[in-house]
């Protein structure tokens, strides 16, 4: 899962990122009651308690049943009760039915995760060097993957609390507003060009070999697509016309009765979007989000212009200057858990990271020569390369630190519950020497 000179054997090091990380999944869960947390609004959506509880089944199924001497498991059932997907660690609850898990309890999963915590360091400790460099690459996954559950997290409970009448808010603010500034375009010349992960650092499989690609001369839109863009596309019928939709799109356009981004409703003929802060007219000078792949696609059909593939995307993040760094939104103190505006042109890509992962027009595949590693850990991410699409950039619930250039993360085409949006590409006018 990370590059062979990456690993960091430093029991003090990893006791402290180890912290951090566990900690920060309990901040996140501190604005929701007990209640909050048990809810399951969909199947594609997991319980606040059940993501907490899984993150900590992982610590404890792929480092504790490693290393740890005499290990037990802190509870029988709750391998199964909280196994997501791995079918080489055994049997699973089906994931549709996690919300009928009342049992255990939010209290008794904090209390899992404080024992498994307690052994965690306890066996940080003890360990002599050899033996943390066993088990530190798993560590550090450990993290990372804790981290994509953070995201998932605030993602799910979104989903939960827009279905309420009462309109409830994650965290009450007053809602974000500004202003997109006028679309621009940045030009590439394209040519044989490199992607995938290169250098030390933490790299999941899929990001690598990092290998070489031919690109044509291409040109990236310099924002995204702002709620305004998308209003004149619902204007002009954009949910109506077949002809701007992917078949199977069209089919998710009339059989789920699609006519604006998820979370929008209109009442007495304003457009409304619910965030984490509350519901709040539609900015238009605010980044569309919650659209899938299929409504990506659409708006630049309709936009006469094309999504980019990921390593256009890529191989443009690399030659921008280092992205604005996530705020520390993440962090319960900030004013916006919600995409915010591009502001005025900067001459360079704007909004590339931290605002919201951006819909790709490549299809989830391995890259040449990718192999995954042996055993379960091997089922992380290469079983899901069938029938989902790329994206890139990160959005404004991802973790701090967690996202990179390469990184590649990925759902369904008709997926609308991330935190996904829409930046143009459009084919260059010359081509490379």
């Amino acid at each position: 899962m990370t590059t062979p000179t990456s690993q960091n054997t430093d029991p003090a090091t990893l006791l402290s990122r180890y912290g951090e990380v566990r900690a920060h999944t309990e901040l996140l869960a501190t604005p929701l009651s007990p209640e909050d947390q048990t809810v399951q609004s969909m199947p594609d959506a997991s319980p606040t308690k059940w993501h907490r509880a899984h993150a900590t089944w992982f610590f404890e199924t792929f480092v504790l049943a490693e290393a740890e001497n005499d290990f037990t498991p802190f509870q029988d059932k709750y391998w199964f009760l909280f196994n997501s997907y791995y079918e080489a660690v055994g049997p699973r609850f089906a994931r549709p039915m996690r919300g009928v898990i009342s049992r255990p309890g939010v209290h008794d999963v904090g209390v899992y995760r404080r024992n498994v915590d307690e052994r965690m360091r306890d066996l940080l400790e003890v360990l002599d060097d050899g033996a943390i460099a066993k088990i530190a690459d798993t560590i550090e996954l450990g993290f990372h993957h804790e981290q994509q559950h953070q995201e998932l997290l605030l993602m799910d409970i979104k989903h939960v609390l827009s279905l309420n009448p009462l309109q409830p808010a994650y965290v009450d603010t007053t809602a974000i507003r500004g202003e997109a500034g006028p679309l621009g375009w940045r030009e590439y010349e394209g040519g044989l060009v490199e992607i995938g992960r290169e250098g030390d650092g933490f790299c999941f499989d899929n990001e690598l070999p990092r290998h070489q690609q031919y690109l044509l001369p291409y040109r990236l839109a310099d924002r995204l697509v702002t709620n305004g863009e998308w209003l004149e596309f619902m204007a002009d019928g954009g949910y109506r016309r077949p002809e701007l939709w992917l078949s199977d799109g069209w089919g998710r356009v009339q059989g789920e009765g699609w006519s604006a981004p998820l979370y929008w409703s209109e009442v007495d003929g304003v457009w409304l979007e619910h965030t984490l802060h509350g519901t709040f007219p539609a900015d238009p000078g605010l980044p569309v989000c919650h659209v899938s792949h299929y409504e990506a696609d659409a708006y630049a059909t309709w936009a006469g212009k094309r999504l980019p593939t990921e390593a256009e995307w890529e191989h443009a993040a690399g030659q921008t200057s280092p992205p604005r760094e996530q705020p520390a939104a993440v962090q319960m103190s900030t004013p916006s858990w919600h995409p915010r505006p591009a502001g005025a042109s900067t001459g360079d890509l704007r909004q590339l990271a931290g605002d919201c992962w951006q819909w790709t027009s490549s299809a989830y595949l391995p890259y040449p020569g990718f192999h995954p590693p042996s055993g379960a850990i091997g089922e992380y991410n290469g079983k899901f390369m069938s029938n989902q699409m790329v994206l890139r950039g990160g959005c404004v619930l991802t973790p701090p630190g967690h996202a990179r250039t390469s990184y590649r993360n990925f759902f369904p085409p008709h997926a609308r519950w991330p935190v996904t949006g829409v930046r143009l590409a459009d084919d260059g006018g010359r081509l490379p020497r």
